[in-house]
């Protein structure tokens, strides 16, 4: 299983060069950049740890590969991303997002628990496999 969340998730893992241009692309764009690491990459987890302060009014791509590259160092046994903010529109609105650095190969997944309760009503909730072990061991 690959867990499939951000842009390019379909795809093979970007390259570094990949990543570059991706980021590249973003600058020119006029985004604000941020780089983000979790070991828990459950869908509704939307509060990564973030890695140092926004980027704001980087111009050149080698800065943000330079704190994408300490981050993956410091953290490598979880999930690093990077987030695109485009402020545009006077909001913080999320552009673009993307996995660059995946734990292992292999991925865990989530399990889908079905609960019925009342009036026939039946609620799902997703839950990490890697939840179950404790933090800092769960890959």
């Amino acid at each position: 299983m690959r867990l499939t969340q951000g842009a390019f998730s379909f795809l093979p893992d970007l390259t570094d060069e990949q990543i570059v241009k991706q980021v590249q692309y973003a600058i020119n764009k006029g985004w604000a950049l941020s780089v983000e690491f979790t070991d828990d990459p459950h869908p509704r987890n939307s509060y990564w740890d973030m890695w140092g302060l926004p980027l704001f009014g980087i111009k050149d791509a080698a800065a943000v590969m330079f704190e994408i590259n300490a981050c993956r160092k410091a953290n490598p046994a979880k999930y690093v991303k990077v987030n695109a903010f485009d402020n545009t529109r006077t909001v913080e609105s999320c552009s673009l997002s993307f996995i660059v650095q995946r734990p292992n190969s292999n991925e865990p997944g989530f399990s889908l628990l079905r609960n019925e309760s009342r009036s026939r009503n039946i609620s799902y909730t997703i839950t990490s496999y890697a939840c179950t072990r404790p933090e800092g061991s769960r890959y």
